[in-house]
C-alpha cells in the first residue's frame, strides 16, 4: 500500500511540473505572438496588405521565431528566401542588402510582407486573392498558375481542390483560418490555445519537410 501512494505521489508530482512547464511555455508563446505587433502594422500600412494575413504567416512559417532557417534557405520570422529579399531590397532602393538582414525582424516583415501583397495584386481579381497570392508563396508563381490555369473564373474553392501538394493546401487553410481568427479574436491568446496551435504548427512543419525531402520546392519563386 505504501509502495502504491508512493508511485502515486510521484505521478502527481510529475503532472504537477509537466502542467507548470507547459504553462510557462504557452505564456511564452502568447508574450511572442504580440512582439512583433507594431513592426506588422507598419509593415500592413506600407504595402496595404491585411495585418491579420501577415500575422498567420509568421505563425505558419516560424511561430514567431526570427533565427530560423528552412531547408530551402527561407529565412527569418516570414521564411524569405535570399532571391525574394534581393527584389524587395532592388524595388525599395536598398543599396546595402544582404542574405544575413533576413534575420532582422524589420527587414523581413517588409520584404515577406511586400512579396506577399505583390502576390495578392496579381491575383487582385479572385473572389480570395490571398488563397492564390499564398499558393504563389509556398509553392512558386509557376505552380499557382498552374493550378489556376483550367479555371473559368479565379474561385479560391476549385483553385485549392485543383492543389496537387497536400502541405500547399493545408497551407493555405491553416493560414486563412488563422487569419480569420485573429479578426474575431484579436486579443491576446489564451495559454491552451496558444499551446494547442504550437503542437499544430509543429506537425505541419514536419510535414512541410518530409515533403521537400521528397520534391523540389520553390517557395517565393517561379
Amino acid at each position: 500500500m505504501r509502495r502504491f501512494a508512493k508511485i502515486l505521489l510521484l505521478l502527481v508530482v510529475l503532472l504537477l511540473a509537466a502542467g507548470g512547464a507547459l504553462y510557462v511555455w504557452g505564456t511564452k508563446l502568447v508574450v511572442q505572438s504580440h512582439r512583433y505587433e507594431p513592426l506588422i502594422v507598419e509593415a500592413a500600412n506600407r504595402y496595404h496588405i491585411d495585418p491579420n494575413l501577415i500575422r498567420a504567416v509568421i505563425w505558419r512559417e516560424s511561430d514567431f521565431q526570427p533565427d530560423v532557417t528552412g531547408l530551402a534557405q527561407e529565412r527569418g520570422l516570414m521564411q524569405v528566401t535570399p532571391d525574394a529579399g534581393k527584389e524587395w531590397a532592388k524595388a525599395e532602393k536598398f543599396a546595402t542588402f544582404r542574405e544575413t538582414d533576413l534575420f532582422d525582424p524589420r527587414t523581413n516583415i517588409f520584404a515577406g510582407s511586400w512579396y506577399l501583397a505583390r502576390a495578392i495584386n496579381r491575383w487582385a481579381s479572385a473572389d480570395e486573392p490571398a488563397a492564390f497570392a499564398l499558393a504563389e508563396y509556398n509553392a512558386g508563381r509557376t505552380h499557382a498558375r498552374r493550378w489556376a490555369s483550367n479555371l473559368q473564373r479565379w474561385e479560391a474553392a476549385p483553385f485549392i481542390d485543383n492543389i496537387d501538394y497536400p502541405t500547399t493546401k493545408a497551407y493555405i487553410q491553416d493560414i486563412l483560418e488563422k487569419r480569420d481568427s485573429y479578426k474575431t479574436n484579436p486579443d491576446s491568446p489564451s495559454v491552451y490555445r496558444a499551446l494547442r496551435n504550437e503542437i499544430a504548427a509543429h506537425i505541419w512543419r514536419w510535414r512541410q519537410a518530409m515533403s521537400v525531402k521528397k520534391r523540389p520546392v520553390s517557395p517565393q519563386g517561379s
